[in-house]
């Protein structure tokens, strides 16, 4: 719209008060009026955003205005429409915060997400179909070619740990065409929005394996033990009538998991396990690269997946979306400390409750930095003179997330303490700092969220070698990391390096495939082993191999 000008009160003529009047209510509803109609050929706008009052903050306004001219608030499609926005603002926000517009969804994956959601509807709780499944699963019994068939994933462990694990489960359930149900404990729904429309994706009360949560080696339906004592066959002689095959198998794919477990990513194992109408899983970590070993899956995962190392990306935003008071958190901090900012470099540091505050790891965060031109370095002496800088600049913005505050302390002195090199205003702040983590404390969860988060929403990145939280963030934010090296006998050698890709690693996967007993990390192109972690597997651009 062109901008009609006033002339000077020079050339003599005057406006009419009226006009005057008129013109500026107008100007005041302007924008308003660009945000609630800010939406491309006809479509609603990303988000919505009440009309500038008197006494709102222009800053947050301005803000979140000048985001929505580029927003996409269903990220390409991965979202399904229809959700009801005051139940969970985060969903239609998100991409309002995010500095980085993230990877597309192939068309194949957007298919396969609304089948599945409708898939959940017709089978998950509430449905006939899923009283139907938990009598036959009280009986004991099998049943042939059951109407619906259901993956439970067992909650333990941290954060970081949970969300991969969930995400992992997800894609399995995608693959096999089942219900995911995912263990309500650690405040699941109190964390995250549910993400499936019309239904649930947590698992209901009163289910009939009520030690569920307890399954562990022992389990006597455990699939690797089921599968070394020759109670499941595979072949021809394979013992997969519906008589003989358990109402339930349970998956063991933790960190002390036997070679008979790790059958499970073999494709004759995994038509034994189609026909289990109940399978109850338990890992800690990102099996995906494991399910890209599977023959079987390969041409599904390629038409989901074209680009092989954003494959977390993907089910990470689709799945995990904070819920309002953890969301609250998020904005509320954003809009304080990041929106501002010319740029934002987020840094994790993963130290354990008992280690001690390390000058080493803080020298390695600084040298990694300033080599990779992350942040300036900082003059020796104290200058007499700051170096000359003309108006207000915008900051760069240095997000800080550990357990302990000591290094964002540090950090933040030296940057108030000496000028930076280049005359840049870097500010360092930190959200919190618990010193130690606790499990299924309310308050430390949710900020852990918000933290995570946060740091996604950064324009560059720099993570803990082999940490889940830094793993989640970089997923999530669509980032290749650089990653912190490990810290050996008090001495560094190289600070960091940039990851081959924002995939998590796979802490603990099959050391050889199913059948040649080939090194799994050389059997397809696109999973590799992983720089933090060489014992581990993760996807990579193949492109880059």
């Amino acid at each position: 719209m062109a901008v009609m000008k006033t002339k000077p009160a020079a050339e003599g003529k005057r406006c009419c008060p009226g006009i005057n009047t008129k013109l500026v209510a107008f100007l005041l509803t302007v924008p308003s009026l660009i945000v609630f109609l800010g939406g491309r050929n006809g479509e609603q706008p990303a988000v919505e955003i009440e009309a500038v009052m008197p006494g709102r903050d222009p800053e947050a306004v301005s803000f979140l205005q000048r985001k929505t001219a580029h927003d996409d608030r269903l990220l390409g499609g991965l979202l399904a429409d229809g959700f009801d926005q005051k139940s969970c603002h985060s969903r239609h926000q998100s991409a309002v915060y995010r500095r980085n517009a993230g990877r597309q969804p192939s068309h194949h994956l957007i298919s396969k997400l609304r089948s599945h959601e409708a898939l959940q509807r017709r089978c998950g709780p509430g449905t006939a179909a899923y009283t139907n499944a938990l009598e036959q699963l009280k009986s004991g019994r099998s049943v042939a070619s059951p109407e619906c068939r259901y993956l439970v994933s067992i909650s333990y462990r941290g954060l970081g740990n949970r969300i991969l694990a969930a995400a992992s489960a997800f894609l399995y359930a995608l693959l096999t065409d089942r219900v995911l149900l995912v263990d309500p404990s650690h405040m699941t729904d109190e964390l995250f929005c549910e993400p499936f429309p019309n239904t649930t994706w947590l698992l209901p009360p009163g289910f009939p394996l009520f030690n569920y949560q307890s399954f562990y080696l022992d389990t006597p339906e455990r699939f690797g033990r089921m599968r070394e004592d020759g109670v499941l066959r595979t072949g021809v002689t394979n013992g997969s009538a519906p008589a003989e095959l358990p109402a339930f198998a349970y998956i063991h794919l933790d960190y002390n998991q036997t070679d008979h477990d790790k059958l499970f990513f073999c494709d004759d194992d995994q038509r034994v396990l189609r026909d289990i109408q109940w399978l109850v899983m338990r890992t800690d970590s990102y099996i995906v690269p494991g399910l890209f070993l599977v023959k079987a899956f390969e041409e599904e995962l390629d038409g989901l997946f074209p680009e092989r190392d954003a494959v977390f990306h993907h089910l990470g935003r689709y799945l995990f979306h904070p819920t309002n008071q953890v969301w609250g958190l998020i904005a509320r901090y954003y809009r304080a400390h990041l929106a501002s900012a010319r740029r934002v470099v987020g840094i994790q540091v993963r130290v354990f409750p008992w280690e001690a505050e390390s000058p080493e790891i803080l020298e390695q965060i600084k040298t990694c930095t300033q080599n990779e031109r992350l942040l300036p370095a900082v003059l020796d002496e104290v200058e007499d003179d700051e170096p000359a800088v003309a108006g207000a600049q915008q900051p760069t913005a240095v997000l800080v997330t550990s357990l302990k505050a000591w290094y964002s302390d540090k950090m933040k002195e030296m940057y108030w303490e000496r000028a930076a090199a280049d005359g840049r205003v870097v500010v360092v702040e930190q959200p919190s700092h618990e010193e130690t983590q606790r499990y299924n404390v309310r308050s430390h969860e949710h900020k852990a969220w918000a933290e995570v988060y946060l740091l996604s929403v950064a324009d560059m990145l720099v993570t803990t070698g082999q940490s889940t939280f830094g793993y989640v963030a970089q997923g999530l934010g669509g980032l290749k990391p650089w990653v912190l090296h490990h810290v050996a006998n008090g001495t560094v050698g190289w600070p960091c390096s940039r990851d081959v890709s924002m995939e998590p690693c796979f802490h603990v996967p099959p050391q050889y495939d199913c059948k040649r007993r080939e090194d799994a990390g050389l059997v397809v192109p696109h999973v590799r082993h992983c720089g933090d972690l060489p014992a581990g597997l993760k996807l990579v651009d193949r492109r880059e191999w």
